[in-house]
């Protein structure tokens, strides 16, 4: 019996994109629970080891149609790594469970009538982990320097991966993390429930003074979290946004720790501006710069 190309390290599939000599290629990593989630890797050239950056965008769910979307309608940023000697590939995950990482702690896992049992479901973060498991074996990618560059909850779900799986990457970079979860903020009273869902709703909230943040933050909590991380993180804040608060107070929290912390924000309307949209006329001044920035800082970290 033939082995699947996603067991034999084949991708499932290679399309071109417009502009670049450098296809990308689809791929699926096996999950922790043996479900698969999709991923893409493109490379400088055909030959040699380079170092790879995963990109992330926000809460997971979409699937190959989601993916596929954004390899072709963002692909500034990849370029950019590209022309930098950098393999890379946008990745997706299972939709957040809200409070996930609160509620269910770490993933246990035991062994159950010869097979396995866990202690909850694996999280979105940890589906970036079996990508990131699966691409350092890949026969172009130097599995000793892996990069992370996310956005939005994206970039919490760094935070979460470097401290709850250190050495998963080398370096990464949050862009506007939305660390509402991680730093376990006080939002009772300002976050309401549906009562519908049970669920919370904070697509609302105004969290921009740095100094309401930190005095919500539960702060035990937060330094038993970001002790274990390992890795250079580069903070990008976007100085309009409403969380712009937790932005910075991610950041100082991580010097206040000794980390190896970097911070730069800037003034843009898109939420996510690190990743233009080429239908908006391609990258402004202020995108040139941020992915500058982010060029300069995996320099440094994945050398």
């Amino acid at each position: 019996m033939t082995s699947p190309p996603w067991h034999s390290g084949q991708p499932v599939m290679v399309e071109e994109v417009a502009g670049s000599d450098r296809p990308a290629a689809y791929f699926l990593a096996e999950t922790r629970d043996g479900l698969y989630t999709p991923y893409v890797v493109r490379t400088p050239g055909d030959e040699g080891r380079f170092p790879f950056v995963f990109l992330a965008y926000g809460n997971g769910g979409g699937g190959l149609d989601w993916l596929r979307t954004w390899v072709h309608s963002r692909p500034y940023i990849a370029e950019r790594l590209l022309d930098a000697g950098y393999a890379c590939g946008w990745g997706r995950y299972r939709t957040e469970v809200d409070l996930g990482f609160n509620l269910g702690g770490p993933l246990e896992i035991d062994g159950r009538q010869g097979m396995e049992v866990m202690n909850r479901s694996p999280l979105e973060f940890e589906d970036e982990l079996a990508i990131l498991e699966h691409v350092r074996r890949h026969p172009q990618v130097d599995g000793d320097r892996l990069g992370h560059v996310g956005v939005s909850h994206a970039g919490e779900m760094l935070f979460k991966l470097a401290s709850r799986y250190p050495g998963a990457v080398r370096a990464g970079v949050a862009c506007e993390p939305a660390n509402h979860e991680f730093l376990d903020l006080a939002l009772d009273d300002e976050a309401p429930v549906d009562p519908r869902t049970g669920l919370r709703s904070i697509e609302e909230l105004q969290l921009q003074d740095p100094a309401w943040v930190r005095s919500r933050v539960n702060l035990p909590l937060a330094d038993e979290r970001i002790a274990p991380i390992d890795v250079p993180i580069l903070v990008m804040g976007r100085d309009p946004d409403h969380l712009q608060g937790v932005f910075q107070v991610s950041y100082e929290l991580l010097v206040a720790h000794g980390k190896d912390a970097q911070w730069v924000s800037w003034d843009h309307p898109l939420h996510g501006y690190i990743f233009p949209i080429a239908a908006d006329g391609g990258p402004d001044a202020v995108q040139v710069q941020a992915v500058d920035a982010i060029v300069a800082f995996l320099g440094r970290t994945l050398a």
